[in-house]
């Protein structure tokens, strides 16, 4: 079901030099959000937010950056301003964050105003996703949309890994210089960038095709698996509440799960391109298993629990994205990654303020809960995979 975007004229990157660009451009951005988000919690409690405000405020974060893609996605596709809404997401992100420096500032406030900034800058991220994952596609199809987004994910985590174990998610306003940085370097790729995503035709504005069955059945099988693997936030506030982990030692127990996930990106990016979706069969398993690590009471368990957790997310932000590409047509592709997001946004927001509320005294029935889920997402993941195995290129 691909389509293949046409060169534009003036535009003289190869495919491979600007997906590593694009890659360039969300390891910067990178050192800005991430870290943010690995210091999410911590940072919420010292400000005096408890368990249930950190996984409400992180989940709704991350319910914010994915739901509103069902929206960002078809206005994307509508109007052909794939590059516009990409740079004003990043362009939010590259604001919000610096300002949660103020929060401690704040007194009483405190925990209003971050939650806000926190919001606010996953809205910005709601906003890029549909059209950069489009643009990405599109650059990344040449050679092999698999490994393209599992290069672009691997750069992406080196910057989640710098802004960690740089300490930068503790001067929230030094993380201004990578933002500014990831605005010049996107400003100079869309003026290099080898495609352009298809002009709407005026018919096309306000229908669309129908979103085919197997893509369908691979959103559902995400969300389910999104459901079980709550935000960083509640794990580490949970590690730190306990005493296993420092509340100083949280970035860097989170750069660690980045570099996992770089790994896991490249992968499985690559074996998605020599031998199909079925690389993603492992994933409810690796999901299953979380919970009754992470939030173990020893320090080894919940290291791989975290470890885990990581994987599943660069499987989940990389080759799953491929699919999504392979299974629906290039015109319809921002909205199908923003109906696939949205969807995984609504279980992220249940599945934070579930784990928020349980893992302290139900653990079991969290673990239990989150193992019918990956019933679930195995039951579904197989149908849509089959198809993708069938029909793919």
């Amino acid at each position: 079901m691909r389509e293949t975007s046409t060169p534009s004229s003036g535009h003289d990157w190869t495919p491979w030099r600007a997906v590593v660009a694009f890659g360039l451009v969300s390891l910067a951005a990178d050192m800005v959000y991430e870290g943010m988000r690995s210091a999410a919690g911590p940072f919420l409690g010292s400000l005096g937010a408890s368990a249930l405000t950190v996984g409400i405020v992180t989940g709704a974060g991350e319910a914010i950056a994915l739901g509103l893609r069902v929206v960002a996605g078809p206005v994307a596709d509508r109007t052909g301003r794939h590059w516009g809404l990409t740079t004003l997401g990043y362009a939010l992100t590259a604001v919000c964050v610096p300002l949660l420096a103020f929060a401690p500032l704040l007194g009483a406030a405190g925990v209003a105003f971050a939650s806000v900034l926190m919001l606010a800058e996953r809205t910005g991220k709601a906003i890029r996703s549909p059209s950069k994952s489009t643009l990405l596609a599109g650059m990344a199809e040449p050679v092999g949309r698999g490994r393209g987004f599992a290069v672009h994910k691997a750069l992406d985590q080196v910057g989640a890994f710098a802004a960690a174990t740089g300490g930068l998610a503790l001067g929230f306003v030094v993380l201004a210089v990578p933002g500014v940085v990831s605005l010049v370097l996107l400003a100079r790729l869309r003026r290099h960038a080898p495609i352009e995503p298809p002009a709407p035709h005026p018919s096309e504005q306000h229908h669309h095709e129908p979103l085919p069955r197997s893509f369908r059945l691979f959103a559902i099988s995400c969300s389910a698996g999104t459901l079980g693997l709550m935000t960083f936030g509640v794990i580490s506030f949970a590690f730190v509440e306990s005493g296993l982990v420092a509340a100083a030692w949280a970035p860097v127990v989170y750069a660690g799960a980045m570099a996992v996930e770089a790994v896991a990106a490249l992968g499985t990016g690559w074996i998605y391109d020599r031998a199909g979706a079925r690389v993603l069969y492992p994933l409810p398993f690796l999901v299953a298993a979380v919970p009754a690590l992470a939030f173990a009471q020893r320090l080894g368990p919940v290291l791989l629990g975290v470890a885990l957790w990581g994987l599943a997310y660069g499987v989940q932000d990389s080759t799953v994205k491929a699919l999504v590409a392979d299974l629906v047509t290039q015109r319809s592709l921002a909205t199908a990654y923003g109906v696939f997001a949205a969807a995984q946004g609504g279980a992220a927001l249940v599945g934070g303020a579930l784990a928020g509320a349980l893992y302290a005294d139900h653990l079991g029935l969290l673990v239990a809960v989150v193992g019918v889920l990956q019933l679930v997402s195995l039951a579904t993941l197989v149908p849509a995979v089959r198809h993708r195995d069938r029909f793919g290129t």
